[in-house]
């Protein structure tokens, strides 16, 4: 297999993945209303969690992982989280403050919750992130280094482009805009959070 093929397909899987809407991209269009760095800084929190992960499945930890009382658990508690989590957006909104934990937590936090809160982030890896990390290792453990630090820089791309392009955006945006993109975060926070927990239980 050419190196540089992989690295092609990594960044390509990569790519389909951290675009997909989800919890994470939520709360990058949710901080980046306040920040311009937001995106990095979820990115950051992201890969506190990823890259530690990444190197447990390297020395054989996948199993564990892809193991269905894992899932579930992760599952159920994520759920929790989630929804916990649009609750206090939503409390946040009501009274129109900036005072509430959750819309006062860094997004370096929030990119670290809404990672860890994600059971679908570790199924991903516990499959297809297995398979990029099995195919690594053939080029070494240099090539492992690269493939992760490769497929963290298309998270960092993407939550960055996401970041800038709504902090910029935002003085444009009128207050049923951005009553819009409120419910779009609450939304998405609800329906993962109902869904994870839905799973886990069936």
């Amino acid at each position: 297999m050419d190196f540089f093929l992989f690295l092609a397909s990594v960044i390509f899987i990569s790519f389909s993945g951290v675009m997909t809407p989800g919890p994470l991209f939520a709360a990058t269009i949710n901080k980046a209303l306040k920040s311009r760095i937001a995106g990095v800084l979820i990115a950051l929190g992201h890969g506190i969690i990823e890259f530690p992960l990444m190197f447990l499945i390297c020395f054989g930890f996948a199993p564990f992982l892809a193991s269905a009382l894992t899932q579930k658990i992760i599952g159920f508690v994520g759920g929790l989280i989630m929804v916990y989590m649009a609750l206090r957006m939503f409390k946040a909104e009501k009274k129109a403050v900036q005072a509430d934990d959750f819309a006062k937590n860094s997004a370096l936090v929030a990119g670290i919750i809404t990672t860890m809160a994600n059971p679908y982030f570790l199924l991903w890896w516990a499959t297809i992130g297995t398979s990029l990390i099995i195919d690594a290792l053939l080029f070494g453990f240099l090539g492992f280094l690269i493939f992760a630090m490769t497929h963290w820089l298309c998270d960092l791309l993407w939550d960055s482009f996401i970041g800038v392009t709504v902090f910029k955006s935002k003085r444009f945006l009128t207050k049923k805009a951005r009553f819009i993109i409120f419910c779009f975060c609450f939304v998405v926070f609800v329906g993962f959070g109902a869904w994870f927990i839905i799973s886990a239980l069936i």
